[in-house]
C-alpha cells in the first residue's frame, strides 16, 4: 500500500457492450462527481433562516477524450446510437491504477449511452492529433473495492 497520493494518469476503461469487455485507451476522463440537489423550504415566522431539504443526486456527463480511432466497435455503439437512434445502454467501468497496473479504486458508470461525439478542428496550420470526445449519460456510478 502506497503512502503517496496516486497519479492521474494511470487508468484504464473497459466498455462491456454484448457481454464483451472493450478495453479501451483515453488521454482523459472527467465528469466522476456526485451534486446533492436541495430545496429551500421557508418556515412561516421564521425570518432568520431557511431549511435546506436534500432532493436527490445528480451527476454530470461522463466525458472520454482519446486520438481519433477509425475503426472501433464503441464507436460503431456510439454511432448506432447517435445515426439510428439505437440506444443500448451499458456499464463502464474507470479504474485508477497503481506502480503495479492493480485497480486502487474502480468506479463503474450504470446503464451509460452516448449523448455527444464529437472530433477536434482539422488545421493544417497545427500539428495536432485529431482528437474525438464522447460524452456519456449514466444513471449513477458505484465506487468498487
Amino acid at each position: 500500500m502506497s503512502v503517496y497520493p496516486p497519479v492521474g494518469f494511470h487508468f484504464q476503461v473497459r466498455f462491456e457492450i454484448s457481454n464483451d469487455a472493450i478495453d479501451a485507451r483515453f488521454q482523459e476522463v472527467s465528469g466522476i462527481s456526485s451534486d446533492l440537489e436541495t430545496e429551500d423550504v421557508t418556515e412561516g415566522g421564521e425570518n432568520r433562516f431557511k431549511y435546506k431539504l436534500p432532493v436527490r443526486i445528480s451527476h454530470p456527463s461522463l466525458v472520454l477524450k482519446r486520438g481519433l480511432v477509425t475503426d472501433s466497435a464503441l464507436v460503431k455503439w456510439i454511432r448506432n446510437a447517435l445515426d439510428n437512434f439505437d440506444i443500448t445502454p451499458i456499464s463502464i467501468v474507470v479504474s485508477l491504477l497503481n506502480e503495479k497496473h492493480e485497480p486502487l479504486t474502480t468506479y463503474a458508470f450504470i446503464n451509460a449511452y452516448p449523448l455527444k461525439w464529437s472530433i477536434s478542428a482539422f488545421n493544417a496550420e497545427s500539428s495536432s492529433l485529431v482528437i474525438e470526445t464522447m460524452e456519456m449519460y449514466y444513471q449513477f456510478y458505484r465506487v468498487l473495492d
